[in-house]
């Protein structure tokens, strides 16, 4: 899909199904971006000391450059950032920062000229897309030091992923004949002070993380069945009375799921059951009674923040600001990404309940204590020297642990930068790679769960279970053979993890 790039508010969906961008050619919104530039260079050739344009920057503000001097500064603020580390931040990732970095400029209020505009436009459409790495930022002037790698490409400069390789810039200029760039004043900074490398890192995990609760809804479902639940707690009544959106939502999509099973049983069943039964409790555990409950919380919790997102990625969020059509010019702090930076602190704490809850449900369905006959460790073989799904509990519980001990609020962990002008920063980045962080987590934790769920399955009876569960165990079984004697699973899980991220278990 190509997506046009001008004023208007652009969907977290445009952005993630955006095979290529232009730069709308509307010229009410040509002369809107226009009209912004020539005023700021207007204002600059009058020898007005403007932040970062015609003075230094942070606590250097106080030094005064002149207008000659403006664009050498521009090139000297990219270049002095250039010390990012840690992992670079995937192809995917670095893609969403330059298109996100673009619609804020197009805003009219960051100053910068149409060329810019276009050459930003150029690196999407050429795949010319800059390395960023990971570390580096306190979100303070936003993220100054990973989006210099943006500035320092569009100068070409460093180093970019093109045709599936890194390799510098220039070298890929020389290629496709493309001069490198040279900077007006101000564009350097609009392009580095800004909030986009969080809300790009944040972008990507939340489009991973709704795979994964989604897939969750579906183990759920099928603990519902395999473990002969009682469906009382999904149904409708029960959620009409405490109406939170997400609760009836998780109720709904784990009611529809288990549609057509054999397995599972009505309120009606469990009274009629309860005096033939001594093992029967008339209620299920907590992990599969609260399900709905617990994931309707992170429901609701990632609605709000992929809205949070939405609106930081569709701001003005650099410094200064610049009204041309009032002629004025703000300096200001959008820069700070404290809406990122708490509703990626948020995401970690339900990524953390959603870890916490899948190994409190794959416990139940390995315990025959627990497990309504499907045996000890679910194994299909009894001979005493096999163990089944032992193991594999422990790997998941242990990833648990992992996902769960990172869940401290990045955001109140401020650290004063630059001669305390950035005295209070939002740690945006840092919460946004947390939560970037517990995805692979997750995924090999569901991949071990989905191999269990088939696996208990087996047990029950193919014939017995819902539609949607037997094509979850249809598509697991095409690449996991049953567990019948002990063997390695470290590569039934990479392959099932595959699948979980190409959403085959939704």
């Amino acid at each position: 899909m190509k997506l046009t790039i001008d004023k208007r508010h652009i969907s977290l969906k445009e952005i993630v199904n955006a095979s290529s961008v232009e730069i709308s050619n509307d010229e009410k919104f040509i002369t809107f971006i226009n009209h912004t530039h020539d005023f700021m260079m207007d204002t600059i050739k009058q020898g007005k000391p403007i932040y970062g344009i015609t003075t230094g920057y942070g606590d250097s503000g106080k030094n005064y450059v002149d207008y000659d001097d403006a664009a050498k500064l521009q090139t000297n603020l990219f270049r002095f950032h250039g010390c990012g580390i840690g992992k670079n931040l995937s192809y995917e990732v670095c893609k969403y920062a330059v298109i996100c970095r673009t619609i804020s400029l197009s805003k009219a209020r960051s100053g910068v000229s149409m060329n810019l505009l276009h050459r930003l436009e150029m690196l999407i459409e050429k795949d010319i897309i800059p390395v960023i790495p990971s570390q580096g930022s306190v979100g303070a002037s936003g993220d100054l030091t990973p989006l210099s790698y943006i500035a320092a490409v569009v100068a070409g400069e460093r180093e970019v992923y093109y045709k599936g390789e890194i390799k510098p810039a220039i070298e890929v200029y020389n290629e496709l004949e493309i001069e490198p760039y040279s900077f007006e004043p101000k564009e350097a900074l609009a392009i580095m002070n800004g909030t986009t490398i969080m809300s790009a890192i944040a972008l990507k995990a939340i489009e991973e993380f709704e795979v994964i609760l989604d897939s969750m809804e579906s183990y759920v479902a099928g603990m519902f069945e395999v473990l002969l639940g009682d469906d009382t707690p999904v149904a409708d009544f029960v959620h009409d009375s405490k109406p939170f959106d997400g609760q009836i939502a998780a109720a709904k999509n784990i009611k529809n799921k288990i549609a057509g099973s054999k397995l599972t049983h009505g309120r009606d069943d469990r009274y009629d059951k309860f005096f033939a039964d001594n093992h029967l409790n008339i209620q299920d555990t907590y992990s599969m009674r609260c399900a709905p409950q617990v994931l309707g919380v992170i429901r609701d919790n990632l609605d709000i923040s992929k809205k949070w997102v939405e609106t930081e990625i569709n701001s003005v969020n650099d410094n200064p600001l610049i009204d041309g059509e009032n002629q004025k010019i703000y300096t200001s702090g959008n820069f700070y990404g404290g809406y990122v930076a708490h509703a990626m602190d948020t995401l970690k704490i339900c990524a953390a309940n959603l870890a916490d809850l899948l190994d409190k449900e794959f416990a139940l369905l390995v315990d025959h204590k627990f497990n309504r006959g499907l045996g000890e460790n679910l194994k299909l073989s009894k001979e005493p020297f096999f163990h089944g799904f032992k193991a594999m509990q422990i790997s998941l519980s242990s990833l648990s642990a992992d996902v769960i001990k990172n869940t401290t609020a990045a955001s109140i962990h401020s650290r004063p930068t630059e001669s305390l002008n950035q005295d209070k920063v939002s740690m945006g980045t840092t919460a946004a790679n947390d939560f970037a962080k517990m995805m692979p987590e997750l995924h090999n934790m569901l991949s071990i769960a989905f191999i269990g769920m088939a696996q208990a399955v087996d047990i029950r009876g193919k014939e017995q279970v819902s539609p949607h569960l037997r094509k979850i165990y249809d598509t697991t079984r095409e690449i996991v053979e049953p567990l019948l004697e002990d063997r390695r699973m470290d590569i039934d899980i990479k392959n099932i993890n595959k699948l979980i991220q190409e959403a085959k278990f939704i």
